[in-house]
């Protein structure tokens, strides 16, 4: 197969998903022209200046879309082509419209609906206490482990690297200018063309500030850039939303679909063929990479990009305190979906595009590499353009820059520009994934505010700036402090299932209200056959990890605290579960909840 036919495809495919069951979710399903003749939405029933602002549907299309596209879209599909390209691709396809842009779109309107609580708090309107308590203990524990596993991501992409630090911390005030021009004179064009011209000069000025004082300044290694990310979190948190973090997840999904859109021109000029098989000899499990077998680890390893859990952080977070208009669910949450499917498929392309033992060889341990048998064919002459050595360096992110930059570079413009390709992919990586960790605390914020106002009430209300302040300094000290000991290294492999739980809490919240507010019942099948399939694969992941590898004396990820920690996610998943069906039982012969005008 070559990738052209991969992309035209694919992207085809996700159009028509967007045009036609985009437009029954948003018209039929969650009716929501009807909820904008008849209710405001949150950003303006509570327009306070700071969390809650109507925003313009594609400002908050770009911070959403910037917000849920952090590594999952760029390091899963690489990690999951040891099994051959087409399961990753049919996951990638099925699971993000099927059960992505679903989830996405119903998360949302279900926050809301609650005047844009966390989805702790609407389970526990929803579901009861019982299941609140236990979808805010899960949402806490996943948020803070995916904070410090993703800055763990970036640490690595910066550390003694000046042009990146740079090229991403300048994004900084250039944001906060863009905002307060945004908001001062209302020209989102200007502020726009502005602020993309000023972030790709500091892209392309990176390179001359290495060997200056500057340059020496900026060369930060990892302890003082896990002092700097948290600190940088916590402003981004604390800070109105419409000052620095909207305008810079705003500008930096113009680099994020930039750049992967110029990847799709690659694809057409270049045209390579996908060197990986459809399948592969580790389907049945024992890969070098994924132990386990291709189900149920395809759907654990490929989040973000398919369906993602943290997608539901951003979900009932940040956006639906911003939207302007009911109906821009339909953009923002199923839109921004199938972008990042898109995202996926390309970072799939990058990553089959190499040879096998090429990417193996990156991918796994130089002594796992050997007893594969397999002899590097281009490798040693990607090595010697880009200036560094690429054997063992796993987790993904050096494999997708590599594959980027062999296709850039057999344009023949490019040819030369290997080791400068190769180092704007990872910087831009870094800037991918740092607009999930400002959203993703400022989520955790409002998680500790719930949970901390059962106790002190004033700390509920997101408007009392010391409650803003303490929650933003908990939550970044939480996830600070994980990556500052590096101790997240022991639970983070169980990021890939409760993430995925995650998402099947947000399914069962969602089947929840369709069955009270739709029209007719059957329209709950748009959440509950994705769950069904998702719960049940998130299950048998979590069972098998716990028995073939926390519990197992024998497996070099032997852990009694990683088992531990499985054990009590899978639980708390089965109290939801069972608390929700007790719930449709209760709903199914009561009428449909008929929209009402909201008084003023």
């Amino acid at each position: 197969m070559n990738a052209i036919t991969m992309v035209i495809g694919s992207i085809c495919i996700l159009m028509i998903a967007y045009r036609l069951y985009g437009t029954f979710m948003a018209a039929k399903v969650l009716k929501l022209k009807q909820m904008d003749e008849l209710k405001q939405t949150p950003a303006h029933a509570l327009d306070d200046g700071k969390d809650y602002v109507p925003t313009n549907k594609w400002v908050a299309f770009g911070h959403h879309f910037a917000a849920i596209a952090a590594a999952g879209p760029l390091v899963g599909p690489i990690l999951a082509a040891q099994f051959g390209y087409l399961p990753s691709l049919l996951w990638l396809l099925i699971g993000a419209v099927i059960g992505g842009a679903v989830h996405d779109a119903v998360v949302l309107f279900a926050s809301m609906r609650q005047n844009g609580e966390s989805l702790a708090e609407v389970a526990k309107k929803e579901l009861g206490p019982v299941a609140g308590f236990c979808t805010g203990l899960a949402m806490l524990f996943i948020i803070t482990i995916t904070m410090a596993g993703l800055s763990m991501v970036v640490l690595h992409a910066l550390e003694n690297n000046p042009w990146g630090t740079f090229a991403v911390g300048i994004t900084i005030p250039i944001a906060m200018g863009v905002g307060l021009y945004h908001r001062k004179t209302g020209n989102l064009k200007a502020a726009s063309i502005v602020g993309f011209a000023l972030i790709m000069l500091a892209v392309f000025f990176g390179p001359a500030i290495q060997g200056t004082f500057l340059g020496d300044l900026l060369t930060l290694d990892v302890k003082q850039l896990s002092l700097i990310l948290p600190i940088y979190a916590f402003f981004a948190a604390a800070l109105p939303v419409w000052l620095l973090l909207a305008p810079r997840d705003y500008l930096s999904s113009f680099m994020k679909i930039g750049v992967f859109a110029a990847l799709i021109v690659g694809v057409f000029v270049v045209n390579p063929t996908i060197q990986f098989p459809a399948l592969t000899e580790f389907v049945h499990g024992g890969g070098p990479i994924l132990a386990g077998p291709v189900w149920p680890f395809i759907s654990i390893t490929i989040a973000c990009g398919a369906i993602s859990g943290f997608h539901a952080f951003v979900g009932s977070g940040t956006t639906p305190k911003m939207l302007d208009r009911w109906n821009d669910i339909k953009v923002v949450g199923f839109g921004a979906m199938l972008v990042e499917c898109v995202v996926g498929i390309m970072a799939l392309v990058a990553a089959t595009a190499l040879q096998p033992a090429d990417y193996f060889a990156i991918n796994s341990t130089p002594e796992v590499f050997k007893t594969l048998g397999m002899q590097t064919v281009h490798l040693q002459e990607l090595s010697k353009e880009i200036g560094l050595s690429l054997e063992g360096r796993t987790g993904g992110a050096v494999t997708l820059a590599v594959g980027m930059t062999y296709i850039f570079t057999e344009i023949p413009w490019f040819s030369k520009l290997a080791s400068f390709f190769f180092q704007f992919v990872i910087m831009f990586e870094a800037l991918f994934i740092l607009t999930a960790i400002d959203s993703g605390t400022r989520v955790a914020r409002y998680l500790i505010q719930d949970f901390g106002g059962a106790f002190y009430k004033p700390l509920k209300r997101v408007d009392w700036l010391p409650g803003n302040i303490f929650a933003s300094a908990l939550a970044c000290f939480l996830w600070g402090y994980l990556l500052f000991s590096g101790d997240i290294g022991s639970v983070w492999a169980l990021f890939g299932v409760s993430n995925q739980l995650m998402a099947s809490i947000g399914l069962i919240i969602g089947a929840t209200i369709i069955l009270r507010i739709a029209d007719k019942r059957r329209y709950m099948l748009t959440c509950l056959i994705p769950l069904a399939y998702l719960y049940v694969t998130v299950n048998y992941a979590g069972f098998w990890m716990v028995k073939n590898v926390y519990l197992n004396s024998a497996n070099a990820g032997y852990s009694i605290l990683n088992g531990i920690l499985s054990i009590i996610m899978l639980v708390l998943g089965v109290i939801i579960m069972v608390t929700a069906v007790k719930n449709w039982f209760e709903t199914w012969n009561s009428p449909a909840v008929k929209l009402e005008r909201r008084t003023a």
